[in-house]
């Protein structure tokens, strides 16, 4: 299929892989209407029957630097008009019937993380940095990591990852299985595109019916830890910590907070 571009989201196919590409350099900040552009992308390649996999991917230094708060600090908010919050829309992305490998470069940090993670696999490069930095910011980690980080790495690697902020690089995160393969950066896209190729030569209907296998509750889990980290933001926005953690992310220091 040609290109296909939707706001900062371009979409076309390469044989049997879909590829999905955020176009938002340098640093793909995501918000409401990227998310949104993002399931769209998705959901024409699982109406595609031509499409066994998809690859997401970000131009640029890095794959999503999460949510831009110190410049829109409404980010994720539910907007007038019936708009959804980001996080229910988010949901859509987990909703995709075929695989999804997403390609990181550079940061993967908070909301980014939690993209990352919607993906089945994810290649990245030594150069990449992994980080649930929300408490960092003064509030509670969202996009569902409460349940996918988790998942993948485990409860209590996903505990201090949560209430450290700290970063892990590309090969701490090969180790600890955040990535599942790491490569050069220039080989990046490639190594994805390679890992597509290997799972779209298997059979369609059961790799979908295996992954639906793997996957059964995962939804459910995901869409009801996302109520609860809602209530929790919300309130936590409020705070003198939250405005200290942007403003303090912001200008690139440690954040004083005072825990009101």
């Amino acid at each position: 299929m040609n290109e296909a571009i939707r706001g900062d989201v371009a979409a076309w196919r390469e044989g049997r892989v879909g590829v999905v590409e955020i176009r938002r350099p340098p640093n793909n900040f995501f918000d409401n209407a990227l998310i949104a552009d993002i399931g769209a992308g998705f959901e024409t390649f699982d109406a595609d029957p031509e499409c066994r996999v998809i690859v997401l991917a970000a131009a640029g230094k890095n794959f999503c630097a999460g949510a831009d708060f110190a410049n829109r600090p409404a980010t994720g908010l539910t907007a007038e008009g019936g708009e959804k919050h980001l996080y229910k829309e988010a949901i859509r992305l987990f909703r995709g019937k075929k695989p999804v490998i997403a390609a990181i470069q550079g940061a993967a940090v908070g909301g980014g993380l939690g993209l990352a993670l919607v993906a089945d696999f994810r290649v990245a490069c030594p150069e990449a940095r992994f980080s649930a930095n929300f408490t960092r910011l003064g509030f509670h980690p969202g996009f569902g990591l409460t349940v996918t980080l988790p998942h993948l790495i485990g409860a209590q690697r996903a505990a201090l990852m949560f209430y450290t902020g700290r970063r892990i690089g590309g090969e701490e995160a090969g180790a600890w299985g955040l990535a599942d393969l790491v490569v050069p950066a220039g080989e990046l896209r490639g190594a994805a595109m390679a890992m597509a190729g290997e799972i779209a030569q298997s059979a369609p209907l059961a790799v979908v019916s295996t992954r639906e296998t793997l996957r059964r509750g995962l939804i459910d889990r995901i869409e009801a830890a996302t109520e609860r980290e809602l209530v929790e933001q919300e309130w936590q926005r409020r705070t003198e910590d939250f405005r200290e953690g942007v403003a303090a992310s912001a200008a690139r220091r440690l954040p004083d907070f005072k825990g009101r």
